[in-house]
């Protein structure tokens, strides 16, 4: 089936391809077919569905605290609110609660349903729990390598502010990108969607606006 995905601007990543104000993208499956401006992709495809989003499409975000967020933190249950809160536990709290693996695994679950919430479709650091695993690959997420750790406290919104930028501010956009969008044979439909207009109101509000967030074209995230 083909889906037009829409929105007010469309971000391709791609330094070669200017913003797109009424942008779109049209997967066929998993795949890019086409991008561009809505009314070009639907003329050429009448047929087929269209998702119409506010805010900015983009590439889908990579977060490079993988192994500290996934396996060196546990998620809550909301059940478990009262208990443990709802923030994720880490070092003394984590040991003190000791999961097992099948806790670990359903702890990684909601990690990585926190993650897509912040257009996270890609993980970078090793990661050796079976359990985890399981649980990125199942969302569709890929691991990327990573060959220093990354600086800071790890954080869900993969364009947090860095320590090492001077000015205070947010990852880039460009920085956080895992792979452009790109209409070539077998591009994956990976990209998500944020409440912001542009680029520079995304980088000061974050990734935590994500609207949508869709892995070779399954949505796998909308907060609307």
């Amino acid at each position: 089936m083909l889906t037009i995905h829409t929105a007010d601007l469309l971000v391709t990543g791609d330094p070669r391809h200017p913003p797109v104000p009424g942008g779109a993208v049209l997967v066929d499956g998993r795949t890019i077919a086409s991008f561009g401006p809505y009314e070009e992709l639907a003329e050429a495809s009448p047929t087929a569905r269209v998702r119409r989003w506010p805010g900015l499409l983009t590439p889908g975000l990579l977060n490079p605290y993988g192994p500290e967020l996934l396996e060196h933190a546990y998620h809550p249950d909301p059940r478990e609110a009262d208990e443990l809160g709802t923030e994720p536990l880490t070092g003394e709290a984590l040991a003190a609660l000791a999961p097992t693996d099948a806790r670990r695994g359903a702890s990684a679950r909601r990690g990585v349903q926190r993650m897509l919430a912040h257009g996270t479709v890609a993980v970078a650091g090793d990661l050796w729990r079976p359990a985890v695993l399981d649980a990125v690959r199942r969302a569709g997420l890929t691991v990327e390598q990573r060959f220093t750790d990354p600086a800071g406290a790890p954080s869900l919104d993969p364009l947090a502010r860095d320590p090492l930028v001077a000015d205070g501010g947010g990852r880039s956009l460009r920085a956080a990108i895992v792979t452009p969008l790109a209409p070539v044979p077998g591009a994956a439909a990976t990209f998500a969607v944020f409440d912001a207009p542009d680029e520079a109101a995304l980088t000061t509000r974050g990734a935590s606006c994500c609207i949508a967030t869709v892995i070779e074209g399954r949505l796998l995230y909308r907060s609307r």
